[in-house]
């Protein structure tokens, strides 16, 4: 992508307004860029495409708008739940170091953020207060002692691959079928453990004893 394109880019980014079509341009003219760019593909398959904006929790507050403004330039919408609290400070500042162009690619990390914004001081810590805010919340095993029985392995089976075993109170039994089914997606976008029908000695996801343990401790109403 030629740089005054990307610098084009960069200034609409700085420029938009805070609601919810504009939100919407964001993310098109991130992956416009992407569609133009020779690390297209590579920063396409950073994240899987299955979070949206209307998913964001507290979607028009500073946070949120400021997720959409800087972490859709690289990469699909990330979920806050996708680490917990504790992880994502280590995660964001490597984040902000590769938006300046830095990074453990050297010029081609430089080339692929030209154009790139990174948020100011003040900006990151909005943008990381709401990352933890809403990150995942793990699960306690004292309180779940269930997790460590059999009805609880397809659980830890699945979620254990991509972060800290979600608290089952996070969403009510009603809710946890969606998430299961998004998560799912996100399993086969990175290749993890999804199979229905695997090789006779590979582990198996049985969906269906997933939302069975998500639900019997789920939050109530």
């Amino acid at each position: 992508m030629p740089r005054i394109a990307a610098f084009v880019f960069a200034a609409a980014l700085a420029a938009a307004p805070a609601c919810a079509q504009d939100a919407t341009q964001l993310v098109d003219q991130a992956k416009r860029r992407w569609a133009e760019s020779p690390h297209g593909q590579m920063l396409e398959r950073i994240l899987p495409p299955t979070f949206e904006l209307h998913q964001l929790p507290e979607r028009r507050s500073r946070g949120a708008r400021l997720v959409v403004r800087y972490c859709v330039q690289c990469h699909n919408l990330p979920n806050p739940a996708m680490h917990h609290a504790a992880k994502w400070p280590a995660i964001f500042e490597r984040m902000v170091v590769r938006m300046r162009g830095k990074g453990n690619l050297g010029e081609l990390m430089e080339d692929m953020m030209a154009g790139v914004e990174a948020p100011s001081v003040d900006e990151a810590g909005a943008l990381l207060a709401y990352l933890q805010k809403h990150a995942q919340r793990p699960l306690d095993p004292k309180k779940y002692p269930a997790v460590n029985r059999p009805e609880g392995q397809s659980f830890k089976l699945a979620c254990q691959q991509c972060h800290v075993l979600p608290d089952p109170r996070r969403h009510t039994a009603s809710e946890w079928p969606a998430v299961v089914e998004r998560m799912e997606k996100n399993m086969k976008w990175m290749n993890r453990v999804v199979g229905s029908r695997p090789e006779p000695d590979e582990p198996r996801l049985r969906v269906e004893e997933i939302n069975a343990f998500l639900a019997k401790y789920a939050r109530k109403g």
